[in-house]
């Protein structure tokens, strides 16, 4: 079975919310929120897929410095096992918007649970509601 590692970040406002998107129509999983992040291309660290993909899905900028390693997923989906490391991040330059037509959410760390997840981010939800 074919691993696919997918690199995940949870944005945190000065507020203590946290940034979820919407996956859009078109995609697998249309219409669950997850945490921000996309496919680590070959040759590329787990942090610098995140960067590119910030900036691509959001349209902001950060730096690797600036990305805290918390927890991982590991999913067995029906055709390839998903490994998705979660950074935490509470410094970026730009507004996050949905680049990519995506609805974006900033939710308190207690509501997480009332947006419907991929199965592979729902277990990082107590992870980072406890570390928060």
């Amino acid at each position: 079975m074919k691993t696919v590692i997918v690199s995940a970040v949870a944005l945190i406002d000065t507020d203590g919310r946290v940034l979820l998107a919407q996956r859009p129509e078109g995609k697998s999983l249309a219409g669950l929120w997850e945490f921000p992040g996309g496919k680590v291309e070959p040759d590329e660290t787990p942090e610098a897929a995140l960067i590119r993909e910030l900036k691509e899905e959001l349209g902001i900028d950060t730096w690797q410095n600036c990305l805290a390693p918390l927890t991982f997923a590991s999913h067995i989906y029906e055709t390839f096992h998903l490994l998705m490391p979660l950074f935490v991040c509470r410094r970026w330059q730009g507004i996050p918007h949905g680049a990519e037509g995506q609805n974006l959410a900033w939710v308190r760390p207690n509501a997480l649970r009332d947006y419907p997840m991929p199965p592979a981010d729902l277990p990082l939800i107590p992870i980072l509601r406890d570390w928060l």
